[in-house]
């Protein structure tokens, strides 16, 4: 056993063991009188920023001493900005955290803008996710009548906010999949930067949450200007992968690519999107503390979001306005995400940093 995967191990054990502590005395009126500040990575009106500010409400009433709560956005750098605050200098007292959308590219490429691991901070629970790529309908000569007209369209341009926007890299990893021409185009401050640019032309292709494609992006499809093109799941090793019932508005990708292709995708870079999938979807919203947190005070907050994420007022919305419920994603099952962002092989680092390069990394 080499000395890099002892640490790890014991890295990984650690968090675990850690983030399964009972609340041991706690305050039963901890946040009364208290102000919660919620750190958002990315502007306000994008994925998660909407999703957050719809959570907030009912994790307060989860709270013990029911705290006043509030959203502070602190987008740049793709949403590292937020993170680095939470690590080096966000209280250490429960009066902050940070819940949004992550960046595991930055990690496991080793960009220098995210100043620690994930594993480093305390996790507090999150939600996976459903990614779907759309565009614009009149990007193809006579206009989108099926997915696979993708295949028409000529100088692609894909919005994104940096080089490891992991919404920028899905769009773009998928369409080199399908063979498709394109370039990228950063700088947007959020997914809702992006899908004004797509609203006026300057984009065509964008990447986002299933939930936002059904609420801000419905109006821009019903009108017909926009398109689902296919909605993202991850294949196995075998390559066999698990289709949505509650998605019938475009295929899967491996679908779309069959339908294109005449085989189910596989190679260097199709592994490396597909990693980038079942990385992103097991876990896309992620509930951070700073380090130095104290256990029992983790242990509210992880209580707190748990039993938010299982009321039934919170799943009712969110299914209403979403068209579909968030799913928990527990310790347990984070700590295994962050396992595999630590162990992530040399071909996968070489598919991701190309696709980092095609973006504008050096």
């Amino acid at each position: 056993m080499t000395s890099g995967f002892k640490a790890l191990l014991v890295a990984t054990t650690a968090f675990t063991a850690a983030a399964l502590q009972p609340a041991q005395a706690q305050t039963p009126d901890f946040y009364k009188g208290k102000t919660l500040t919620v750190m958002v990575g990315l502007a306000a009106g994008g994925s998660a920023d909407t999703l957050v500010r719809l959570f907030v409400p009912h994790l307060k009433k989860h709270l013990p001493g029911d705290p006043n709560i509030i959203v502070q956005n602190m987008p740049g750098a793709g949403g590292v900005l937020a993170f680095n605050y939470i690590y080096e200098k966000a209280p250490k007292d429960g009066s902050q955290i940070i819940f949004s959308l992550w960046d595991p590219l930055a990690q496991a490429v080793g960009n220098q803008g995210l100043r620690a691991r994930y594993d480093q901070f305390p996790y507090l629970g999150g939600i996976s996710d459903v990614r779907v790529n759309y565009m614009r309908v009149d990007t193809v000569p006579g206009g989108m009548k099926q997915a696979s007209d993708i295949m028409k369209a000529q100088n692609l341009i894909v919005g994104a906010y940096g080089t490891t926007d992991v919404a920028g890299i899905l769009a773009h990893m998928s369409l080199k999949v399908l063979g498709v021409p394109h370039k990228i185009v950063t700088g947007y401050r959020g997914g809702s930067d992006v899908f004004l640019a797509l609203q006026r032309g300057e984009v065509n292709v964008h990447n986002t949450s299933l939930a936002t494609f059904r609420t801000r992006s419905k109006g821009f499809v019903d009108s017909g200007e926009g398109v689902g093109l296919s909605y993202l799941v991850a294949s196995d090793e075998k390559g066999n992968y698990t289709r949505r019932d509650d998605i019938k508005d475009m295929p899967a990708f491996q679908d779309l690519y069959k339908q294109i292709h005449g085989k189910l995708p596989e190679g260097p870079v199709f592994n490396a999107f597909n990693w980038t999938v079942q990385q992103f979807g097991d876990l896309a919203y992620i509930g951070l503390a700073p380090p130095g947190t104290p256990e029992p005070v983790l242990a509210i907050l992880r209580k707190g979001i748990e039993d938010t994420m299982k009321d039934k007022d919170f799943i009712a919305e969110s299914t209403q306005r979403n068209g579909l419920p968030f799913d928990y994603v527990s310790i347990q099952e984070g700590a295994k995400v962050f396992k595999a962002l630590s162990s992530v092989s040399p071909e996968i680092l070489a598919g991701l940093k190309e696709g980092m390069e095609a973006m504008g990394a050096k």
